[in-house]
């Protein structure tokens, strides 16, 4: 396991799932406790993203939904409650016939697309790291597998960032270079500037 995914490896194919702590509580914020009612809602369909993300197959996402009803249901939320969220969840990813055939392929084309699709904590990190209008990429000047560094990050940039809807479409890359030290660098040794002698010998003498 790793943080909260079992991973599986089933002679050479990974199968991952929601990994539970045995020792860990099925706690999460009551029903009855003093929240909006929308904190209640997104708890909901916060666990049924989860789900879909960490499994990989359709069977323990259905197990996992199981787990999910269970840990609302001891938690107070009214079974209408809990149900009307889920047909809503399941409603708007197209996916209404998996609450009555477990379907492998319909439900891998909802785990590919959501594990795709940014959290809302990817979200926020990125508008709080894309709010100017350039990024400065500083990097080291040397020939080799770096010679090419700029336009392979600019194809990258282009392939994973720049879409319809991007926070960054109107951000630009712009790169500065440095130049590895010369031998003569490195190796002489430079005299301390001379600010430091003076406050040195006056330290000294007084």
């Amino acid at each position: 396991e790793f943080l909260d995914v079992l991973v599986n490896n089933n002679h050479g194919q990974l199968h991952t799932s929601v990994y539970h702590k045995p020792a860990v509580e099925p706690y999460i914020v009551p029903f009855l406790s003093d929240h909006p009612r929308y904190i209640h809602r997104n708890t909901i369909k916060g666990a049924l993203f989860r789900a879909v993300r960490l499994c990989s197959n359709v069977e323990d996402f259905d197990k996992e939904r199981l787990n999910i009803e269970l840990m609302l249901l001891l938690n107070g939320y009214p079974p209408k409650f809990v149900s009307y969220h889920f047909k809503q969840f399941f409603e708007q990813h197209h996916i209404m016939s998996l609450m009555n055939e477990l379907n492998d392929d319909i439900y891998r084309e909802l785990h590919h697309k959501l594990i795709l699709q940014p959290t809302y904590r990817e979200r926020e990190r990125e508008r709080q790291t894309f709010n100017k209008k350039e990024i400065r990429v500083l990097f080291t000047f040397e020939n080799g597998p770096k010679l090419q560094f700029k336009r392979e990050l600019h194809r990258l940039w282009k392939k994973y960032y720049i879409y319809e809807g991007s926070l960054v479409n109107d951000v630009k890359l712009r790169f500065s270079s440095k130049s590895n030290k010369s031998l003569n660098e490195l190796l002489v040794k430079k005299k301390p500037p001379r600010s430091m002698l003076v406050t040195n010998h006056t330290t000294t003498t007084t």
